[in-house]
């Protein structure tokens, strides 16, 4: 697994995260303007920007001394990926036991889980070439 994929992102990081892949690079300001009320104060947001920086989750473009544009350097499907996973594990132990409880629970027709094993078959073949 890579190691991107075992970032943790925190509520507010991931609402800032969510609003640089809509809107792709923004700077701290435009940020700011599309982030729901309450607001958060700049300097907030900026020391926000800065941990997703360190976490290797952004990236930034200067622009003269003081302009910065930030993006995110984390896909989107990486992230998904990683906190999925995360997520099955602490509840199910792994993928098989989740499955397997969404079946117990009656929350799959037979038809998702014909295209569930289609889709395990294929990821199994696509593995294998």
């Amino acid at each position: 697994m890579d190691p991107i994929e075992n970032i943790h992102l925190t509520e507010k990081e991931e609402e800032i995260m969510t609003l640089l892949w809509k809107y792709g690079p923004c700077s701290v300001r435009t940020i700011v303007e599309h982030i729901a009320e309450p607001k958060p104060h700049f300097n907030t947001v900026s020391t926000f920007i800065r941990l997703l920086e360190q976490k290797g989750c952004v990236g930034r473009t200067q622009i003269g001394k003081r302009f910065n544009f930030f993006y995110a350097t984390l896909p989107r499907t990486t992230y998904r990926r990683g906190a999925l996973g995360s997520l099955v594990g602490k509840l199910f132990g792994d993928s098989f036991s989740m499955v397997s409880q969404l079946v117990e629970d009656r929350d799959l027709t037979p038809e998702q889980l014909k295209e569930l094993l289609r889709m395990a078959e294929q990821n199994k073949s696509d593995n294998t070439k």
